[in-house]
């Protein structure tokens, strides 16, 4: 399989997947629905985090840097914030050589 077909196709299940989520936004959702949905970025953020974190030779770095940036998203809910601060916190860590 080529690689130009490999990408089409990953395009079209891409783009499917987010027309029907962006197609969701004039639907009134359940209270249930609306608190489960709540819980999605976190979810995500740790799917993305605890494998890379407790599978590195350098673990006690990134979790300095997990820390931080956890504690940053949770007080401000800004993941973009999050997200820097654990790697300045990261950086920081190493550069200090914890």
């Amino acid at each position: 399989m080529s690689g130009w077909l490999v990408t089409l196709l990953m395009w079209g299940v891409t783009y499917a997947a987010r027309f029907v989520g962006l197609s969701l936004g004039g639907l009134n959702l359940p209270p249930f629905w609306l608190a489960f949905l709540r819980f999605v970025p976190v979810s995500v953020f740790a799917a993305l985090i605890v494998p890379d974190v407790l599978g590195s030779p350098e673990w006690a770095r990134r979790l300095i840097g997990a820390v931080v940036g956890g504690a940053l998203l949770w007080r401000t809910r800004n993941l973009a914030l999050g997200i820097l601060g654990g790697f300045a916190a990261y950086w920081a860590a190493r550069m200090l050589g914890a």
